[in-house]
């Protein structure tokens, strides 16, 4: 099943066109050589904002295409089947714009969205501490109130975008243990105090920036908090439950794409007198990549359309997170299988493909996470859950 071939709006297939050309023309020519040396392209997303993505999930009175999560899970798609790095820099960034429209202030709102609408503004998010990942209630980062604004202290980890954000969303303790004592904030990319400790050296998604940030006595005004003081964390989850319908997608291009990379080689590859797509051994595990495309793809719009039509999403987008995750890296490693030793090179980008699905698994809440709140769902919060 291609994209074409669900019930799409005309808005929606015009977005997946839009991102396809962009993908195929702004990016392929030079995904490989970007993925060697770690580049960001910062330019790629000034060309994507033209385009509209930029502002996807911004609503169109602030300048954005308010396009839904269907045309988000679209673009992301797109763009992933050819770069997974671009693909979850869109995806982090309009997951903050979503916070920023449901839960900013019209203050924030009205200075903030246009900017990332046009894409001279990246949004970036900043959670995880070196000792602190799935269990981000016990963040040590701290956020002390001082006269009419707050002064933040602590270190951040992994903050995707953070290099190039203009205005990072980042959780500090404002209060007690636990999650209602997080708040959220704000955070300008050049507030005094804020600096770049280290850029992170990653297995895959090279041209996506990962790098940790230091927070030393940033002070920052009270119209920096990010909804109510103390609900920072409840506020982190629902960005979070938004921004894994992106990640979902994000692997459901990964996966596309070894679909396709697998097709073309198995039917030009030849070995005993035929393609190898004539064995059983290629052809089964080609089968088997087609099916499980078309079942993640049906549980990225699933939750997606649900999320659209304003209904609770939370246990659709985990389901899809969690089968489209597991499934691109099981048949990365397949469609590098069925390349043998070509796979293993540079010359093909499926060993591309194989580095970047692993992160799937990882990032916006690991598999064992999605695992929880799907079981929590069924059976309610009992002792072994």
């Amino acid at each position: 099943m291609n994209p074409e071939q669900f019930e799409l709006t005309a808005e929606q297939r015009h977005v997946a066109d839009l991102a396809r050309d962009i993908a195929r023309g702004e990016i392929a020519p030079f995904v490989a050589q970007w993925d060697r040396d770690g580049t960001f392209p910062r330019e790629l997303y000034t060309k994507l904002a033209q385009a509209g993505m930029m502002g996807i999930l911004i609503p169109e009175e602030f300048g954005g295409a308010g396009a839904g999560y269907v045309a988000y899970a679209l673009a992301i798609e797109e763009l992933a089947r050819v770069d997974a790095g671009a693909a979850v820099t869109l995806s982090v960034h309009s997951m903050i714009c979503s916070a920023i429209e449901r839960l900013g202030s019209p203050s924030q709102r009205k200075r903030w969205l246009p900017l990332l609408a046009t894409g001279d503004c990246i949004a970036g998010f900043a959670l995880t501490e070196s000792e602190v990942g799935s269990d981000a209630a016990n963040l040590r980062a701290t956020a002390r109130r001082d006269g009419d604004g707050y002064v933040l202290n602590g270190r951040k980890q992994w903050c995707t975008n953070g290099s190039y954000a203009a205005v990072v969303m980042s959780m500090f303790r404002t209060g007690g243990p636990g999650a209602h004592g997080i708040s959220a904030f704000l955070v300008e990319g050049a507030a005094p105090g804020m600096s770049v400790e280290r850029v992170t050296e990653k297995l895959g998604i090279h041209t996506s920036n990962t790098c940790d940030l230091a927070f030393d006595g940033v002070r920052v005004p009270a119209e920096a908090l990010l909804g109510e003081e103390g609900a920072g964390f409840v506020g982190a989850l629902t960005a979070l439950t938004g921004g894994r319908i992106g990640i979902a997608a994000q692997a459901v291009g990964i996966l596309a794409a070894c679909l396709d990379e697998s097709v073309a080689f198995a039917k030009d590859r030849m070995a005993f007198g035929k393609p190898i797509g004539a064995f059983e051994g290629v052809s089964f595990k080609i089968a088997q990549m087609a099916t499980d495309l078309d079942a993640a793809r049906l549980l990225v719009y699933r939750a997606a359309s649900l999320a659209d039509a304003g209904k609770p999403f939370a246990v659709e987008a985990s389901k899809a997170k969690l089968f489209a995750s597991t499934a691109a890296r099981k048949h990365a490693s397949e469609a590098l299988q069925i390349h043998g030793g070509y796979g293993y090179t540079t010359e093909f980008p499926v060993e591309r493909h194989y580095r970047d699905a692993k992160i799937t698994e990882i990032y916006e809440g690991t598999s064992e996470i999605q695992q929880i709140v799907i079981a929590r769902s069924l059976l309610g919060k009992i002792e072994s859950l």
